[in-house]
């Protein structure tokens, strides 16, 4: 269970950092801030580079804490949120199977970091060193939940961003009177 852990949390985390890092720097074939930012435009996150930048730390950092079992509730929340997110937002309305750009990979994602943030990061890890080898059921929770509520507060930022957009316009019209 020691190294299917180390293997478990490594691999997920490192891929989160190789993801967040595509956002942040264009690595490893990303847009980079600039292409990214200009898909959240699309999603409806303005600003776009505002929500990229936010993203991709969460997934760079959120992974390299969760790969190095350092602090591993915190980085469980935060790409626990990138994924709740991206779910509500890219792949919920296309079913589960991600053949079809579905949400399956996601949940897998979510299902792996609750149960290895649950057991703990193991003997070969930073909590561990720091006497945390464990954290149990109510950790996990605790991380999914403040992920959700992440995601939720993210969600509801853009929503407001995209209100206070539709009223700009009639708010900086020039009045209309009957010499007009």
């Amino acid at each position: 269970m020691g190294l299917f852990r180390l293997l478990g949390r490594t691999t997920i985390g490192l891929l989160f950092v190789g993801h967040g890092t595509q956002k942040l720097f264009g690595w490893f074939g990303g847009g980079g801030l600039d292409g990214t930012a200009g898909f959240f435009e699309q999603l409806g996150f303005r600003p776009g580079r505002r929500y990229a930048l936010a993203a991709g730390a969460a997934e760079a950092g959120g992974g390299l804490l969760f790969a190095l079992g350092a602090a591993t509730p915190l980085g469980a929340a935060a790409v626990s949120g990138s994924m709740i997110t991206a779910i509500k937002t890219v792949h919920w309305e296309k079913g589960v199977w991600v053949s079809a750009g579905g949400y399956e990979y996601n949940l897998v994602l979510l299902a792996a970091v609750f149960g290895l943030t649950e057991n703990g990061p193991g003997q070969w890890s930073i909590d561990d060193a720091l006497g945390r080898s464990r954290w149990g059921t109510r950790w996990a929770l605790a991380a999914l939940a403040a992920g959700a509520a992440g995601s939720a507060a993210v969600l509801r930022a853009a929503r407001q961003e995209v209100e206070k957009d539709i009223e700009r316009p009639a708010a900086d019209a020039e009045p209309v009177t009957a010499a007009s």
